[in-house]
């Protein structure tokens, strides 16, 4: 048997964050499989953090699949250690700045600028 921390699909193992969201617990490893760790909830203070960052994933997933930059921007946006060392005006242009770069990356978006 091994033991780790691992990311996997929450199916009720953190009971205050999303279903489905990645979050990452114990997880035991026998012959018979991945065994993850029922974790229960977290503090407060801790999924408060959490789940603002699991939103902001899921705007840019969703951005991504609606081939929305405005959803991707304001994703960005949202992130506290972005927002933290850059302006919105910023945000934009670098947003713009990835988007222009990666283009052929990214046929979901007809248009790229934010």
């Amino acid at each position: 048997m091994f033991r780790f921390n691992g990311n996997v699909p929450n199916t009720g193992l953190i009971s205050n964050l999303p279903e489905g969201a990645c979050v990452e617990v114990p997880v035991l490893v026998d012959r018979a499989g991945f065994h993850p760790i029922h974790v229960g909830a977290l503090p407060p203070e801790v999924a408060l953090l959490t789940q603002l960052s699991s939103g902001i994933e899921e705007l840019a997933i969703q951005g991504s699949l609606a081939g929305d930059p405005v959803m991707i921007y304001r994703a960005i946006a949202h992130d506290p250690l972005t927002a933290a060392v850059l302006s919105l005006a910023e945000i934009r242009d670098m947003t713009n700045e990835l988007f222009a770069r990666h283009k052929d990356y990214l046929p979901q978006f007809d248009r790229f600028t934010v």
